[in-house]
């Protein structure tokens, strides 16, 4: 197994392979997404690649790519695209500005299913991490996902936002070294 960190648009030759993780990823359940959303993510993927503070960790058996995972510097101001004004409103504008702008976000993480199991997510993730400034790193994901959910708990991650009472939403969730969460 070999992981390989990119920047910036060195990610982009291997844009088929990350299309074909994605689909792999999030075809099934919880997700369902079909083919739409894994070509949604390749032309997302043109634009993230120019973001600044991009970059991205790929793990490869041999020449076939089994994982990645994105990451780029949340701007200021805070977006109001995608989920973020979810995000926003739960936090308020004092804690979004001052524990998200400026930090890494990470966007996707996706291992193959063949491959899970492995230690190879927590890989990616921490190859993605080490990158973070002052070791402010971020994520959100949907609660419609519990096995991640509870990866991202059990590797440390603080969960700081939580869903609505129907169960529905994003839950937003800080790096384990993240300046915003107190040292025990």
């Amino acid at each position: 197994m070999r992981t390989v960190l990119l920047c910036g648009r060195e990610v982009l030759p291997h844009a088929a392979a990350l299309r074909e993780v994605y689909a792999d990823a999030f075809g099934d359940a919880p997700w369902h997404e079909d083919d739409t959303y894994a070509d949604a993510f390749l032309s997302r993927l043109e634009g993230h690649a120019d973001r600044p503070g991009f970059h991205a960790a790929l793990a490869f058996d041999g020449q076939r790519l089994l994982g990645f995972c994105t990451a780029w510097l949340t701007p200021a101001p805070f977006p109001g695209d995608r989920c973020y004004p979810q995000v926003a409103a739960a936090l308020g504008p004092e804690l979004t500005g001052s524990w998200l702008c400026g930090s890494q976000e990470i966007d996707e993480l996706a291992v193959r299913a063949e491959a899970r199991g492995r230690g190879l997510g927590t890989a990616l993730l921490d190859a993605v991490t080490s990158k973070a400034p002052d070791d402010s790193s971020w994520l959100m994901t949907s609660v419609r996902a519990p096995d991640a959910v509870r990866f991202y708990r059990h590797l440390g991650w603080r969960q700081i936002v939580h869903p609505a009472p129907e169960g529905r939403g994003m839950a937003v969730f800080l790096a384990p070294r993240h300046p915003a969460i107190p040292s025990d």
